[in-house]
């Protein structure tokens, strides 16, 4: 299971979701999308929460307001985190997870320790929870087809791409060719004025 929410906090809203348990935070690990940010309590146990940004987002696109939603809903699931004041959060794109298959279930490291940043939550800010918690949605997603559809609509965006980038360099290639004939026509018209003259001009001298 698979717990979602919105943040509804700017006028675009973002998802916000994290697995029910470690072995759901596998799946998550596993099966992520290069727009979602990771986020977890610093040293501590708790929930892996997900933030999936919008297309052409990074993480430093993440507006203030939704990076709170983020981490106060990261503190209120970790046991210990929850019961502490001023406890660091966190947080990375999940192209940055690093999973070896040495380390337990639900552990991961950082391919790039420099992505990493990190947040300090003073205290927990009920106002935030309880108009996440509104917005809760479980749900039993199947991630390995969500993550396939995903990937063929990008290999297709990408197939569109270069079929426009293509079709533009025809076009170029076209409008080339135009303009040389055009130049050569052009060319060939002075060279037949520039005789028509000079024969002229003989026929006058004759007589």
């Amino acid at each position: 299971m698979v717990f979602y929410f919105t943040s509804n906090v700017v006028s675009s809203p973002y998802t916000i979701y994290m697995g029910k348990d470690k072995y759901e935070n596998e799946d998550l690990i596993k099966y992520g999308w290069p727009e979602d940010i990771w986020f977890h309590v610093d040293k501590l146990s708790s929930a892996h929460v997900y933030l999936r940004l919008q297309k052409g987002q990074t993480i430093e696109d993440i507006p203030k307001d939704v990076l709170i939603d983020c981490v106060q809903l990261v503190k209120a699931n970790s046991i210990q985190g929850c019961k502490m004041n001023n406890i660091n959060i966190v947080y990375t794109p999940w192209a940055n997870l690093k999973k070896t298959g040495d380390m337990d279930v639900g552990q991961i490291g950082f391919y790039r320790q420099k992505d990493v940043k990190s947040v300090m939550v003073e205290k927990k800010v009920n106002e935030v929870l309880n108009r996440l918690e509104k917005t809760k949605d479980e749900r039993y997603p199947d991630f390995a087809a969500e993550k396939e559809s995903r990937d063929r609509e990008e290999r297709n965006e990408k197939k569109a791409q270069i079929q426009e980038v293509k079709k533009k360099e025809k076009e170029d290639v076209k409008k080339k060719k135009e303009l040389d004939e055009l130049r050569h026509y052009t060319s060939l018209m002075k060279a037949e004025n520039m005789s028509s003259n000079q024969d002229g001009n003989d026929s006058d001298d004759f007589m």
